[in-house]
């Protein structure tokens, strides 16, 4: 297992992670042997938005006598109320459900402790500017929560939250599908196939998204990704809207080449749908790679648009073009040159300005990128 940095929390975790979904129906023993299992193939990233009392008492009796092995995602807002899920901004119903939380986990602290579900600009309002973060702030002067996070499907509202200052981690739904859909605060349309049959929605990633990725990466801000698979539809031909079915791997590849990603919640209903993901590091290059896939399908159309997949490489005098173009695209998503970029761009051995415009990279590249163009933007924009 590989482990990343959560951003400016400074936690390291692992890429891959694991939802509370899969003990959805399922009985402590289940939940203990996926724990066991996740334990042991190095995943110690957990999320928990699922306010049901006995997935709660699973998790906790899973963590006893072992609660520093695990970084803890805990949602806040998430209620069950008169026997159902309820995601609710009132404050009595809010301090109760994180109170029965910490005490059904058995636990004294979450390290991330994460507003629940801010998807429509006046709920963002509503959250920001009232008792709903004043009470994350509260926790997390108390030392119960360590850091405050926000989950939400809608870049928009995330740019607005990591611009707050007040939120240390995102949690986005991030897969190919989705980062070519504008921002909307139906979440619904997210699952619907005729979004994708829109005239020229497949055309390219949409650019808040990619303001919201820039800006995580500039900011410290981690993202942590939910819906890697698109909710199944990436694994199933019939159900993508590319017309091809992607593997686990290549979902969980293309979510860890995104900037500022630090922890993908990975699906999982079964011990072996967990290992599976969990074995991505270990895969060959191949058989994560989604660019051959996805640049051979007609259903879409992203041209001259670098997916950092890295099949530009190898480059005849050694740029890494995949890095060159991510942090020029980070600068022109910000319209500026942060520092942070700047330095990471200066720690290259090679620059873009070494580019000799021979043109074998882009005979390999899938996405018809115009790489010599793209190496020339890069050196006017860093000066080397």
């Amino acid at each position: 297992m590989n482990y990343r940095t959560l951003g400016r929390t400074g936690i390291r975790v692992s890429e891959v992670g694991l939802g509370s979904e899969a003990f959805v129906n399922h009985d402590d023993a289940f939940a203990q042997e996926l724990f066991d299992a996740a334990l042991q193939a190095g995943i110690n990233y957990f999320d928990l938005y699922n306010p049901e009392p006995y997935i709660r008492d699973s998790f906790g009796k899973a963590m006893e006598g072992r609660r520093e092995q695990f970084v803890i995602q805990a949602h806040l807002c998430s209620a069950w109320i008169d026997g159902q899920y309820k995601r609710t901004r009132d404050m009595e119903a809010v301090r109760e459900a994180y109170d029965d939380l910490f005490r059904r986990l058995r636990i004294t602290y979450a390290d991330v402790g994460m507003i629940h579900y801010v998807d429509e600009q006046t709920d963002f309002d509503t959250v920001f500017g009232g008792e709903v973060l004043a009470y994350a702030r509260e926790l997390k002067a108390e030392g119960k929560i360590r850091h405050i996070g926000m989950s939400t499907h809608n870049p928009c509202v995330a740019i607005q939250a990591v611009k707050s200052g007040e939120i240390d981690v995102i949690m986005l739904s991030v897969n190919p599908a989705y980062d070519i859909l504008p921002s909307n605060e139906d979440v619904n349309t997210l699952f619907e196939k005729e979004t994708y049959e829109m005239p020229d929605v497949l055309s390219c990633i949409d650019p808040e998204r990619l303001e919201l990725y820039s800006l995580c990466e500039s900011e410290g801000v981690a993202l942590t990704v939910m819906k890697p698979y698109g909710g199944g539809a990436l694994l199933d031909a019939g159900e993508s809207p590319f017309g091809v079915a992607m593997t686990p791997a290549q979902c969980l590849h293309y979510c860890l080449t995104r900037p500022a990603v630090a922890s993908v919640l990975a699906g999982a209903h079964t011990k072996e749908e967990l290992l599976e993901a969990a074995a991505y590091s270990e895969l060959p290059d191949e058989e994560k790679d989604f660019a051959t896939l996805l640049g051979s399908t007609p259903a879409h159309r992203f041209t001259d648009k670098c997916m950092y997949c890295g099949h530009c490489a190898p480059c005849t005098v050694g740029i890494d073009i995949s890095a060159v173009n991510k942090f020029a695209d980070l600068c022109e998503a910000q319209g500026m040159v942060p520092e942070t970029v700047r330095e990471h761009y200066q720690v290259l051995k090679v620059k873009a300005g070494d580019c000799v415009k021979c043109g074998a990279c882009e005979k390999r590249c899938p996405f018809g990128v115009k790489i010599v163009e793209h190496m020339e933007r890069a050196k006017v924009l860093f000066g080397a």
